[in-house]
C-alpha cells in the first residue's frame, strides 16, 4: 500500500490536470427528475424516434475527464441506438462531487446498495423503464476506466437488475475502499484473491442468481489500470457462474485474443477481449461500412469496435459485415492457461497500435487523471 506522503503527492498532481478534450456533439437530453439522487448525478438520456415498447436499454458510463456527450460521440452508442432501436441512459459526474469526473468508484458510501452514486443510477434506470416502456429483462450497463469500475458496482449491488454488462479497463467490485488502495489496485498490486471477490459480489445484495452476462475489455499496454484488473474481473464473475477457470473457447476476433467462458447449457456467460498494445481506453474501429464513433482522448483506434461486439454478445444486434470473416477459431484448452494473470496472447498484431504506453512521465500523469480519488 502507498504510504501517505506518496498520496498526497498523487492528490496534489491530481489538482493540476487539464480537461478532457475538445468539446463533441451533443446528441443527448436531459432526464430532470428521476428521484433522491443522493449521489448528486447528474442524468442524460438518447432515445431513438419511434422507439417500440419492450425495447432494451443500455447504461454508459464515462471515464474520468470525460463527460456524457463526448463518450456517447467517442463510442458512438447513440449511432448503433439509431440503427437498432434501444434507448440509452448516460448517467454522468459532476465537478462538485469528483473535480476530474470521476465516478466515485471506490468510496464505500458510493458503492453500496440503496445509497450515493449506486442508488443515484438506479432511480435514473427506474425513471427510464417507466418513461419509454423498457423491457426489464433487457437492461445492460457498460463503462470506461472509472465508468468501468463503477459498472462493477452497478452489477454487484443490484445484479437483479441486468441481463449483461460490458467492463472496458475497469476494475473488480470491492477491490479499494479508500484512496491508497485505490491506486494499488489501479496498478495491478494487491488485493483480494478470487474467492474473496466473488464473496464480495454475494454480499452485495440478498440476490442469489441467476447473475448478469460480462464481456470484459483491456488493452495489454494500458499503464494506467494494469490488465490484471481484467483478470480479477473473470475470476470474480466466473465464480459466480460456477465456471471453469479455463474458457470454453478462444478464438481471434478482428485480430485480437478473444476467450469465452460458457454455462452447462452452453450459453456464454463471460467473454474477454486483449486488445494488443493498445494503452488506456475504449477501443474503437471509426472506419468502414460498419464504423462507429471518433477517436479522442481515451477513445482509441484499434480496429475493432467494443461498443460494436459488447451489442452483438448481449443479443442486441445481429451479425455486422465482416465479423463472421474475422473470428478465426484456434484451441481453447491449454493446459497452461492460468487463472489470474494477463489474458494469454494466442496471437498479437504484426504492427501494434500506436497507443503503447509512453514514458515514466506520462505513466503517471494518466494513472493520476484516470484514478478519481478526491470527491
Amino acid at each position: 500500500m502507498r504510504n501517505l506522503s506518496d498520496t498526497i503527492a498523487r492528490l496534489t498532481a491530481l489538482r493540476s490536470l487539464p480537461g478532457g478534450g475538445a468539446p463533441a456533439p451533443d446528441r443527448l437530453s436531459d432526464l430532470a427528475t428521476f428521484g433522491s439522487n443522493p449521489g448528486a448525478l447528474r442524468a442524460r438520456t438518447y432515445v431513438p424516434k419511434g422507439l417500440k415498447a419492450d425495447a432494451p436499454l443500455v447504461v454508459v458510463l464515462h471515464g474520468c475527464t470525460q463527460n456524457a456527450a463526448g463518450y456517447d460521440a467517442g463510442s458512438g452508442w447513440s449511432q448503433l441506438a439509431d440503427r437498432h432501436g434501444f434507448a440509452l441512459l448516460f448517467p454522468e459526474q459532476t465537478r462538485a462531487n469528483n473535480p476530474n469526473l470521476c465516478f466515485n468508484w471506490f468510496q464505500p458510501e458510493d458503492i453500496r446498495r440503496d445509497a450515493g452514486e449506486a442508488l443515484s443510477i438506479r432511480q435514473m434506470i427506474a425513471a427510464m423503464v417507466t418513461a419509454h416502456a423498457i423491457d426489464p429483462a433487457r437492461i445492460f450497463v457498460t463503462g470506461l476506466s472509472a465508468g468501468g469500475a463503477m459498472t462493477s458496482v452497478m452489477l454487484a449491488t443490484y445484479p437483479e437488475l441486468f441481463a449483461g454488462g460490458a467492463i472496458i479497463a475497469g476494475l473488480p467490485y470491492g477491490s479499494a475502499s479508500n484512496m491508497p488502495q485505490a491506486f494499488d489496485r489501479m496498478r495491478g498490486h494487491g488485493g483480494p484473491d478470487d474467492a474473496a471477490l466473488a464473496a464480495l459480489v454475494r454480499g452485495a445484495s440478498a440476490h442469489e442468481g441467476p447473475w448478469p452476462i460480462l464481456s470484459v475489455w483491456h488493452g495489454s499496454a494500458d499503464a494506467t489500470v494494469s490488465p490484471a484488473n481484467a483478470d480479477a474481473i473473470v475470476a470474480q464473475w466466473r465464480l459466480l457462474h460456477g465456471v471453469d477457470a479455463r474458457p470454453s473457447r478462444s478464438d481471434i476476433v478482428d485480430t485480437y485474443p478473444h476467450h469465452v467462458w460458457c454455462d452447462r447449457t452452453g450459453r456464454a456467460v463471460i467473454e474477454a477481449y486483449s486488445i494488443t498494445g493498445m494503452a488506456h481506453g475504449t477501443p474503437l474501429a471509426t472506419d468502414g461500412e460498419d464504423a462507429v464513433g471518433e477517436a479522442r482522448a481515451h477513445m482509441l483506434e484499434a480496429h475493432i469496435s467494443s461498443t460494436r461486439h459488447i451489442a452483438a454478445f448481449w443479443g442486441l444486434t445481429g451479425a455486422f459485415a465482416g465479423e463472421a470473416a474475422e473470428a478465426e477459431t484456434t484451441t481453447s484448452h491449454a493446459a497452461s492457461l492460468p487463472t489470474r494473470g494477463a489474458i494469454p496472447l494466442h496471437a498479437r498484431r504484426e504492427a501494434a497500435p500506436p497507443h503503447a504506453a509512453a514514458g515514466v512521465g506520462k505513466v503517471i500523469e494518466d494513472a493520476l487523471r484516470a484514478a478519481g480519488l478526491m470527491r
